[in-house]
C-alpha cells in the first residue's frame, strides 16, 4: 500500500483523496485553513450562511460517478440536488430582462418573448454547433490527460479540428451565430467561468453554456458547501489522515522523485506520492525551491501565462428579502469591453471596474437565512487580481469600502435597490482571496483562457517530478466544480490502485 499525499482539500483535493483511499492508498490530506472546500469556501455571519465560491452546479453526472466511485451512490448520500427552474435572471444594458429557464426546451420561447421574435431559434443554432464541440471535446479533453499525442490525435481529423475551430475566438464564434447583440453578451459572460476575455478565449468555451444548459443547473439545499463537507466525511469513513492548519513549505524529493512533504513547523512527512491541490504557480515557484530543467521549463512557462481575473465579493444578510428575485441575476455592465479590458489591463494598468456586470445569488433557502423573509446574498464583480507593485491594491486605505458602496449604487441604477435592507455586510477582496487560499493575486481560475491554445495547455496532472501530480482548478482540464473532480479523476487514474483495495463503506 503507497502512502500518498494530497496538499489542499479543495474540491479537486478532496475528490482526489477519496477516489485514492478508494482504491486502497493510504491518504494523507493536509490543508493550511481551519476549514475544508478551498474556494468553496463558508462564511458564517450571525447565522446568515455565505456560500463564498461556487454557487451553482452544473454536469451533476460528474458528482454522480465520484460518489458512485466511493462509496455510496449519490441518491443515498447527504447530497440532495435540486436543478433551478429559473436557470438566471439577465438584466441587458437597454433594459430587456430575460428569466432563462432550467428547461433547455422553453429557452427559445423565454427568448423570443423577452428580446424579439427569432431570438430563440438563433440561439438555439448556436447551441447546436456548440453540442458538436462538446462532442469532440469531452472525452479527449476534458477526461483525459492532456499531452501532445492528443492535441496531434484532433489534428489529424480534419472534421474535428474545423469543429473545435482552434482559430476562432468565442467572440467569432459567436459574431458567426447570433446577430443580437445582447445573445453575443450573453455568450461573452461564458468566458467569465474561466476567468478569461471572450474577444481572447478560444471558441472551444461555447461548450460551457451548452453543458449548463442541457445538463441543467443545480443547487444543494443548505448550500454548496456540503459538497465539500460530504466529501471530507466519506474520507474520513475511508481511512484517510485529515490535518487541517497544516500548511506545507516544500515538496521533498531526490534523485527518483517525490519523497514526501516538509510543513512549515519542520516536520517531514514521507510519502511515495503528492498530489497538490494548489495553484500551479504556487507549486512550481514556491513548493519546488530546486527545479531541475524539465520543471523550470514548466514554471516558465507558467509565470509567462496570464492570470485569470479575480473577483470582489460583498455578503449580505438582508432583512425583508425581494420575494421575486431568483437564485441567480446578473446585470450586465453598459460596456461589456471595458470591463474585460480593465480586468486585464488593457489601456492602462488592471484596474476596478468602474460600471462592471454584477452577479447576485439569492438562494430562497431556510437553511442559510435564519429568519423569514430575510436573504443571504453573494454578489459578485470581476476584479483585477491583488498587485500592489503593478496593478490594483486591493489593501489601500478606503478602497475596499467606497468600492462596495459604488457597487450597491450600480446594483439600485439596474433595478436592484437593498441598501435599506442591510442588516450585515462583510467585504472579500482579491486581496483577502489570496490570504484566504494561497493563489497568488486571488485569481479565480490560475491561468486565463486568452488565446486558442490556452484552454488546452493548462498545466498538465502529471508534473516532470516522478510522483508529483497537480489536480484542481489552475491544472488540466480548469476551474469549475464538474473540471476540477474531473481532474480529480485523471490523477486518480494516473496513480491507479493499490494491491488491495479496501471495501468501500
Amino acid at each position: 500500500m503507497s502512502h500518498v499525499i494530497v496538499i489542499g482539500a479543495g474540491v479537486g483535493g478532496l475528490a482526489a483523496t477519496t477516489r485514492l483511499a478508494a482504491m486502497g492508498h493510504r491518504v494523507t490530506l493536509v490543508e493550511q485553513a481551519a476549514q475544508v472546500g478551498g474556494k468553496l469556501g463558508r462564511d458564517d455571519i450571525d447565522g446568515f450562511l455565505f456560500d463564498t465560491g461556487p454557487s451553482l452546479l452544473t454536469l451533476p453526472q460528474v458528482l454522480a460517478e465520484l460518489f458512485g466511485a466511493t462509496g455510496a451512490p449519490l441518491a443515498e448520500s447527504g447530497i440532495d440536488l435540486q436543478r433551478l427552474d429559473i436557470a438566471c435572471r439577465y438584466r441587458f444594458p437597454d433594459g430587456a430582462t430575460v428569466d432563462l429557464p432550467g428547461d433547455m426546451d422553453a429557452i427559445p420561447g423565454a427568448l423570443d418573448a423577452a428580446l424579439g421574435a427569432g431570438r430563440g431559434a438563433q440561439w438555439s443554432a448556436f447551441l447546436t454547433r456548440a453540442a458538436r464541440i462538446w462532442d469532440v471535446t469531452e472525452q479527449p479533453f476534458l477526461r483525459s490527460p492532456i499531452d501532445v499525442g492528443t492535441m496531434v490525435r484532433l489534428a489529424r481529423s480534419l472534421a474535428d479540428v474545423v469543429t473545435v475551430a482552434p482559430w476562432r475566438s468565442l467572440r467569432g464564434i459567436g459574431a458567426r451565430h447570433l446577430s443580437d447583440p445582447r445573445l453575443r453578451m450573453l455568450l461573452d459572460r461564458y468566458a467569465t467561468y474561466t476567468g478569461s476575455d471572450p474577444r481572447r478565449a478560444p471558441a472551444a468555451l461555447a461548450t460551457v453554456p451548452y453543458a449548463e444548459q442541457a445538463f441543467g443547473s443545480w443547487y444543494i439545499p443548505g448550500g454548496l458547501y456540503r459538497l465539500a463537507e460530504e466529501l471530507v466525511a466519506r474520507a474520513e469513513a475511508l481511512g484517510v489522515e485529515v490535518r487541517l492548519g497544516t500548511e506545507v513549505a516544500e515538496v521533498l524529493t531526490s534523485s527518483t522523485g517525490v519523497r514526501g512533504v516538509r510543513l512549515t513547523d519542520d516536520t517531514v512527512i514521507d510519502a511515495d506520492v503528492v498530489v497538490a491541490n494548489a495553484d500551479a504557480r504556487v507549486v512550481y515557484e514556491q513548493l519546488l525551491p530546486a527545479p531541475d530543467r524539465a520543471t523550470r521549463a514548466v514554471a516558465r512557462r507558467v509565470r509567462r501565462s496570464t492570470r485569470s481575473f479575480s473577483g470582489f465579493v460583498l455578503l449580505l444578510a438582508l432583512d425583508d428579502a425581494p420575494s421575486d428575485q431568483p437564485h441567480h441575476t446578473v446585470l450586465f455592465a453598459d460596456d461589456y469591453d471595458a470591463e474585460f479590458d480593465a480586468v486585464f489591463g488593457r489601456g492602462g494598468p488592471p484596474r476596478p471596474v468602474h460600471r462592471p456586470t454584477v452577479y447576485i445569488s439569492a438562494p430562497s433557502d431556510p437553511a442559510v437565512a435564519p429568519e423569514s423573509g430575510s436573504g443571504a446574498w453573494f454578489v459578485l464583480v470581476n476584479a483585477p487580481p491583488h498587485d500592489p507593485d503593478g496593478g490594483t491594491d486591493w489593501d489601500a486605505p478606503g478602497r475596499r469600502e467606497s468600492y462596495a458602496d459604488h457597487i450597491l449604487d450600480v446594483m439600485a441604477d439596474r433595478g436592484v435597490d437593498i441598501a435599506d435592507r442591510i442588516r450585515h455586510r462583510r467585504i472579500i477582496t482579491p486581496a483577502d482571496l489570496e490570504r484566504r487560499t494561497h493563489t497568488p493575486g486571488g485569481s479565480i481560475y490560475g491561468t486565463a483562457s486568452n488565446s486558442a491554445s490556452a484552454a488546452f495547455l493548462r498545466p498538465a496532472n502529471r508534473s516532470p517530478v516522478p510522483g508529483l501530480y497537480l489536480v484542481g482548478g489552475s491544472s488540466h482540464p480548469g476551474g469549475g466544480l464538474p473540471l476540477v473532480m474531473m481532474s480529480a479523476e485523471i490523477v486518480a487514474a494516473m496513480i491507479g490502485p493499490a494491491t488491495s483495495p479496501p471495501k468501500v463503506p
